[in-house]
């Protein structure tokens, strides 16, 4: 997500690299064993050719801002394909990921903190809270000082916590195995259709990064090296969510939670660990999700850009996704959902688009234009079916 970047102008291939994993490399790996449980051990393939799509989308938003080297952010590749108007759609697809990621971050502390605080509520007045919902407001009480900080710079420097929460998670996961006894044993199920759609959805998510990629690339010092960092972090990345993937589900099965920390054995040290590590991600990414979007609210009227207007803004951002979230508590069709959703138009179908626009690729038949063709095709029908999926597996539960 645009939030996660740790950069400034002039920054080395190594240090670019490190922002694409850290990008890459997110709360997606909190529900990957849960994903393969619902599509089953064949979904693996699905998981390695989504990363190849994606990578190849990275390929192509490099090549679209080749041809200006004004072009600095997604938007401004939408402005080139297709001017004003193209600009306000990869605006509010950029803005709709970000704020479901928003709400998704709240969810995930309210889940994480009543695991490690059961039987905990809140009473105001005559009303009660208890649960889960509870816990996402005090979530949002946690967070709310760090909406404030303005400086996006600031921000971004506090959200690479999240790589390091990456590598902890894991760490755990593995101990929980291997220490505590857990074994690898369970066989899962080879293949299972009517998850499957829940399945692509979450892997899509994982690879929810393009809109950052054009702000990254702007960053390097020799922009030429962009291709090699998306190797290098889109390798990285898919090999430690194949990883997370695996142990998981040969771990508990088909009884993994959602959210890979809920499923370790309670009253361990490493389990505690593990969920405290979860709580990171809100903490430490959502003021920096949200930023963006209460940015954008600001520029649009002088009114809004003084201090007071920029704190009631990110308040009623706030005060609206613990809202959303607490109405729909679910936190992995959430993340399927975003992944079905914007994530497929973000991250395969505007680059796809934008590129054979700019290049004017679409006059040119030959084999380049036939895969973009059949990748828009699949993008398409990921993203209905995976929408369809998730939408239906949110009202069920509603009811």
């Amino acid at each position: 997500m645009e939030s996660q970047l740790l950069m400034n102008e002039g920054t080395t291939f190594f240090r670019t690299c490190l922002n694409a994993i850290n990008v890459l490399s997110g709360v997606g790996l909190i529900s990957i064993p849960f994903a393969l449980s619902q599509g089953g051990w064949i979904s693996l393939i699905a998981l390695f050719i989504l990363a190849i799509i994606c990578y190849f989308m990275g390929i192509l938003l490099h090549r679209c801002m080749e041809v200006k080297p004004q072009i600095k952010t997604y938007p401004d590749i939408g402005a080139l394909a297709f001017g004003k108007m193209g600009r306000v759609i990869v605006s509010i697809f950029i803005y709709l990921e970000l704020y479901l990621f928003a709400v998704d971050l709240l969810i995930l502390g309210g889940d994480s903190l009543e695991k490690l605080f059961p039987n905990w509520g809140l009473k105001v007045g005559a009303l009660r809270v208890d649960g889960r919902k509870a816990y996402m407001m005090l979530t949002a009480l946690l967070i709310l000082p760090t909406t404030w900080v303005k400086s996006f710079g600031a921000l971004a420097y506090v959200s690479f916590g999240g790589l390091l929460a990456s590598i902890v998670l894991v760490g755990c996961v593995v101990w929980a195995g291997v220490a505590d006894h857990v074994g690898f044993q369970q066989r899962g199920v080879v293949f299972r259709l009517r998850g499957f759609p829940t399945a692509i959805s979450l892997y899509t998510f994982c690879y929810c990064a393009h809109v950052v990629f054009p702000t990254l690339r702007s960053s390097m010092t020799k922009k030429t090296h962009f291709p090699k960092v998306l190797l290098v972090s889109f390798s990285l990345s898919t090999l430690t969510y194949g990883l997370m993937a695996i142990l998981g589900y040969l771990m508990y099965g088909e009884n993994v939670e959602t959210q890979i920390a809920l499923s370790l054995p309670q009253h361990k040290i490493n389990t505690k660990i593990a969920i405290f590590t979860t709580l990171i991600y809100p903490l430490s990414k959502y003021a920096s999700i949200i930023y963006p979007i209460a940015q954008a609210i600001e520029d649009a009227s002088p009114l809004c850009a003084t201090r007071l207007m920029s704190i009631i803004i990110r308040m009623l951002l706030l005060l609206t996704t613990v809202v959303v979230a607490i109405a729909v508590p679910f936190f992995a069709y959430v993340m399927a959902f975003i992944g079905a959703f914007t994530g497929v138009a973000t991250s395969i179908l505007i680059p796809c688009i934008c590129y054979l626009k700019i290049n004017e690729g679409w006059r040119k038949f030959g084999w380049e234009l036939m895969v973009i063709v059949l990748i828009i095709v699949v993008g398409v029908s990921v993203g209905l079916v995976g929408t369809y999926s998730s939408v239906k597996e949110l009202v069920k539960r509603l009811r």
